[in-house]
């Protein structure tokens, strides 16, 4: 037996709302769509299936639903405050040599966007 992915599942009253934060501020593609539940992907790209078990985030933040890896943290983020989206905690390059930033998505979970 071999585990191929972990997809996390967020709860969302309507999920075609999430699209403009997933897909137009993300980047990531609709690879799967029945209406009751959207799934958004990184297409082309492969990582290990992963899951993080935490007591907090790092820097005494709060422990964020998804860690979502990008290539330059600040475009993101730089994107992100001109929509209007809530920054929980700003971008900062932590001590373990990420730059990073939370936000909160339509739905209320904490996302934490990274650059290695």
């Amino acid at each position: 037996m071999a585990v191929r992915r972990i997809v996390s599942n967020l709860f969302a009253p309507d999920p075609r709302a999430a699209h403009a934060f997933y897909a137009d501020l993300l980047g990531l593609q609709v690879v799967m769509d029945h209406g009751w539940i959207l799934t958004f992907a990184a297409e082309g790209q492969a990582a290990m299936p992963q899951v993080s078990v935490a007591s907090q985030g790092g820097s005494d933040t709060p422990v964020p639903v998804l860690s979502i890896e990008v290539d330059d943290a600040d475009v993101v983020y730089a994107q992100a405050r001109a929509k209007g989206v809530t920054i929980v905690y700003d971008i900062t390059d932590e001590p373990w040599g990420v730059r990073r930033f939370y936000l909160r998505d339509p739905f209320g979970n904490v996302i934490n966007i990274l650059s290695h």
